[in-house]
């Protein structure tokens, strides 16, 4: 077109076109006619009606508006980031406002290399975040002074879930089914551990620490340093626990611990925290990573994954996820939790944190902290203020006359304190909990505030008065005098130089996607634009305690009302619940709504959930958490819900069946028919249907689950929605619901949501999860439109078929749908060649290492397969490439065959080739060009696994999890 009109020009340049290769506006849509004739289509809507059934596909109904520029994107996000207030926070509870060294902020949380990268599943090409996450274990071990640690966990309320679920696992002779909270553990710990107690039918008491052992418990939780901030020494009653057999936990904070004995030096089975301390910004709540530490008789029952030291085929050190026989995609309804996504971006934060500091940079901070606080008490106390506590590490709880006057001199001054009353906390003290930015002038800042201008006090000469051994606020009995962090990894990047080499090596060793496409099936790991990154790290949304007053969030507050308006618009549901921090968190609050709008109608006795046989494995383990009974029902031959057995299951169970847990597309990569006719089926036998959302990619713009028939689903933010994996977390998993289970979400004790949820417990630490990585959702939507999410989704769905077609002539497509078609992600079957050949699935994946790709999903839903999803972000060149080395796979697999390669010693069974195997000794009856440069296109973009083929039987039967020696680690 020689002159085109505005809106043309204003089409051909937007985001649109950059998230998809080729947008189906006209502009640069060659690609796109391309794979259409490739398959035999005439047009995306064409191809859409040829895959989703006539009975849900919908016409063009999104009402998100057009599609907004970059730019303009991002104006609009820093107006409402605007409208937030950032005051100095002495909120405490678990949150504190820190520093995140510059240098890991550029070259890890804002670079790609880090954030895009997905769970280390194939860990030769994960060997760097798997170091970063073995470190974090050893720091964790290191400070709680147990013998294991797994790589995270969501939070610390969920953490602390989960240690009470383990503890009921473990302590057999115990028959108690209560379990015992210290009252001065963090309020949303509590509102938390109360509502995973309650899906359990368990008892919770909640009491004095020193009273635990009077009771019938099976186990309890201590809080160290307590909510007040008193410093406690529980070896005693841990002691009394464990004559009655029961187990003691320990919910601490790791800048704590600098200073404070180990609590497993106490007798502590289970110690549980926030890493947030550790250099990761508050964001509203998060997303964070919880640690959780155990004893090495309990290695078998840790929730999580863990991080062990196994060898590879040469014999070399190699990292791995370790006893993943635990997993719940393998245990399902027998998994010890449901967890699927861990924090391992924020858990490789922390542990950078703790490298670059190092033990004394450690010390040096919590020290000043410390002392800090030690000044400000003297000085106040000098004033006749009364304390609660009269130990402390970092916080101080005051009983102050004036209060009213003292919080309008805070507000002027744009100073939070922790105020009790406000936050439901019952009392009418305030707390001050200082940390790592806290300064000589905030502490004259906070005497101004708490006393009145005039005070006379100098913080030098408060120092200069103090002496430890005088009553000191860390009494003997509880003063660290153990070291920590004593590996050498911990002691020799302490100069930024060093730092930002040693952060580039570990990141040389994996594989993201901005090397090559990531074609994990179901996981969708999409395009993570660096436009919706950018707002993440604004100190407007960073910076924000999750409980500051509401006066002071109306931004945050607006950036979830929209993001709500986009999800219910996109979902057809009526509400939405923000709150779930993953995927399978999302599940969890979904079942417990349904379960307590049955008990709402005195149908508490429903308790059946009905899961097809190819469901995702955290599906089963949800159900579970909720008390429910899990019946199984079949698929047919085709993939598909076999209607027959689920009406006949649904008939005999019809009493009990609370529910039917769906995924669609099915995990099979494939639109069932009658799937409206599966839903009413359930309806009418009085169930309700959970919808999982992990193929909500293959939905958006298109259909709805609540048009289809769905009560309840949860969204995949981290899949959808382009929040990024991050090496296997964080996640976000809000739950849209139907109006008559709204009033049954979860809400906040500390910071109550205003709607029908009000008094419902939490499901996780935050009122609104990981509320600062909402911002990229909302940039994505908001950048895409109404037009661009429906064609985003039709373009995953041609690229999904393109790709099956291109690989259809070399291995078989195992299912299809409608007209032959697939949709969003399609399954190789990989059996036959198994069967004819040795070769398997495994070899195969190691071997797409060598032409520098990631594997696809391995196993699931069927054994012996790969499920495929390329999503609608990758380019038609980057497809091809892929089925260009799938291809070129199934050439090697025909020549060893035809006897030109070796059964046993060939590129297949010796994959992944590093640099060192194909550079030292050659034996192999076969080239090193074949073994590294398969085909010539790899060039400069050739990937190096850095370990050989890992030996994951060696490394389970010699559990090491902690860091090794550090010659192991040299190249």
């Amino acid at each position: 077109m020689s002159n085109p009109s505005l809106r043309q020009l204003e089409q051909r340049d937007n985001f649109v076109s950059r998230h998809i290769a080729s947008d189906g506006a006209g502009y640069d849509s060659a690609e796109e006619s391309a794979m259409l004739d490739a398959i035999g289509a005439e047009s995306l809507e064409s191809l859409t009606s040829e895959i989703v059934p006539e009975d849900i596909l919908r016409p063009a109904f999104l009402s998100l508006g057009e599609a907004m520029p970059e730019a303009q994107a991002l104006a609009r996000l820093k107006a409402i980031a605007s409208k937030n207030k950032v005051f100095k926070s002495y909120i405490g509870l678990g949150y504190h406002d820190v520093i995140m060294p510059p240098v890991i902020l550029r070259n890890v949380l804002e670079n790609p290399g880090w954030y895009t990268a997905y769970t280390p599943y194939q860990p030769e090409i994960a060997q760097g975040r798997l170091e970063a996450l073995l470190n974090f274990q050893q720091m964790v071990i290191d400070f709680t002074g147990m013998e294991l640690a797994n790589a995270s966990l969501l939070d610390e309320g969920t953490a602390a879930a989960e240690a009470m679920a383990m503890t009921k696992r473990s302590v057999k002779k115990n028959k108690s089914n209560t379990f015992y909270l210290d009252e001065n553990c963090l309020p949303q710990t509590i509102d938390v551990v109360k509502t995973r107690a309650e899906a359990f039918g368990w008892e919770v008491l909640v009491g004095p620490a020193s009273a635990a052992a009077d009771h019938d418990v099976f186990g309890a939780l201590f809080q160290y340093p307590g909510r007040q901030g008193e410093v406690t020494d529980f070896t005693d009653v841990i002691a009394a626990l464990h004559e009655k057999n029961a187990l003691a936990a320990v919910a601490s904070d790791l800048m704590a611990l600098v200073k404070l004995k180990a609590p497993g030096e106490m007798g502590a089975d289970i110690v549980l925290g926030n890493a947030q301390h550790f250099g990761v910004p508050m964001g509203f709540g998060g997303p964070h990573a919880a640690f959780f530490a155990t004893r090495d008789a309990y290695k078998r029952s840790i929730p999580g994954r863990i991080i062990g030291v196994s060898i590879d085929a040469q014999g070399n050190q190699a990292l791995r996820m370790a006893l993943q026989t635990r997993e719940q995609h393998i245990r399902r309804e027998k998994a010890n939790s449901n967890i699927c996504t861990a924090q391992v971006l924020l858990a490789n934060l922390s542990s950078f944190y703790a490298v670059y500091h190092g033990p004394q940079g450690l010390k040096t901070i919590a020290s000043r902290i410390h002392r800090l606080t030690d000044i400000l008490a003297l000085g106040l106390a000098d004033k006749g203020v009364d304390f609660v506590n009269t130990t402390w590490f970092d916080t101080l709880t005051l009983r102050v006359s004036d209060r009213t006057a003292l919080l309008q001199r805070a507000e002027q001054a744009g100073i939070n304190l922790r105020n009790d009353a406000e936050l439901g906390l019952g009392t009418d003290t305030l707390g001050v909990t200082l940390g790592e930015k806290t300064t000589a002038g905030d502490i004259i800042e906070l005497f101004d505030v708490i006393l009145g201008e005039g005070h006379g006090l100098d913080v030098y000469d408060l120092d200069a008065r103090i002496v430890d051994a005088d009553a000191p606020s860390i009494p003997e009995s509880v003063q660290r005098h153990s070291p920590f962090l004593e590996h050498p990894t911990f002691n020799r990047y302490h100069t930024e130089h060093e730092m930002l080499r040693y952060m580039k090596r570990l990141e040389s060793k994996d594989l993201a996607m901005n090397h090559s496409m990531i074609t994990l099936g179901s996981c969708t790991m999409k395009l993570n634009a660096t436009t919706e990154m950018i707002p993440v790290t604004w100190p407007e949304f960073s910076n924000i305690h999750p409980f500051a007053p509401k006066s002071q969030t109306p931004g945050y507050e607006q950036l979830v009302a929209e993001l709500d308006g986009y999800l219910r618009d996109i979902t057809g549901f009526d509400a939405i619940c923000m709150q779930p921090n993953s995927g399978a968190q999302g599940e969890y609050a979904g079942l417990l709504a349904i379960k307590k709008y049955h008990e709402s109608r005195g149908e508490g006795h429903r308790n059946v959930c009905l899961i097809p046989r190819s469901a995702h494995g955290t599906n089963p383990a949800s159900a579970q958490m909720a008390s429910m009974r899990v019946v199984v029902t079949e698929c047919d031959e085709q993939g598909n819900v076999d209607f027959d057995d689920l009406k006949q299951k649904a008939e005999e169970l019809s009493d009990q069946l609370s529910c039917l847990m769906l995924t669609y597309p099915s995990t099979h990569g494939v639109y069932e028919k009658g799937v409206k006719d599966i839903c009413a089926l359930i309806h009418q036998h009085g169930g309700q249907v959970y919808m999982d959302g992990a193929n909500l990619n293959a939905q958006v713009g298109v259909t709805q689950p609540a048009f289809i028939g769905a009560d309840v689903s949860h969204m995949n933010l981290h899949k959808t929605f382009a929040i990024p994996h991050g090496g296997g977390g964080p996640g976000m998993g809000p739950i849209g619901v139907a109006a008559h289970l709204a009033p049954f979400v979860a809400n906040h004790t500390v910071r109550p949501i205003e709607d029908a949820s009000k008094g419902n417990g939490a499901v996780s630490s935050a009122p609104y999860g990981s509320a600062s990585i909402l911002t990229i959702s909302w940039m994505y939507i908001t950048l895409m439109g109404s037009e661009g999410l429906r064609t985003a989704t039709q373009n995953a769905l041609l690229k999904a078929n393109y790709l099956a077609k291109r690989l259809s002539g070399h291995y078989p497509i195992l299912y299809s749908g409608l007209n032959a078609r697939v949709a969003h992600e399609c399954i190789v079957d990989l059996r036959p060649i198994k069967a004819e050949t040795g070769v398997t699935e495994v070899d195969i994946a190691k071997r797409l290492m060598d032409y520098g790709f990631h594997a696809p999903t391995m196993s699931f839903p069927v054994a012996g397969t790969f499920m495929i999803e390329p999503t609608e972000s990758e380019s038609k060149a980057e497809i091809d490439r892929f089925a260009d080395a799938m291809i070129a796979i199934k050439g090697e697999i025909e020549a060893i065959q035809r006897g030109e390669l070796d059964a046993e010693s060939n590129p297949l069974k010796h994959a992944p080739h590093t640099a060192l195997v194909v550079t030292g000794e050659w034996d192999r009856p076969y080239t090193r060009a074949q073994a590294a440069y398969p085909t010539q296109d790899l060039g400069a973009h050739k990937f190096w696994p850095t370990v050989g083929r890992i030996d994951d039987v060696y490394g389970d039967r010699n559990l090491i999890c902690s860091c090794p020696a550090i010659e192991n680690y040299e190249d």
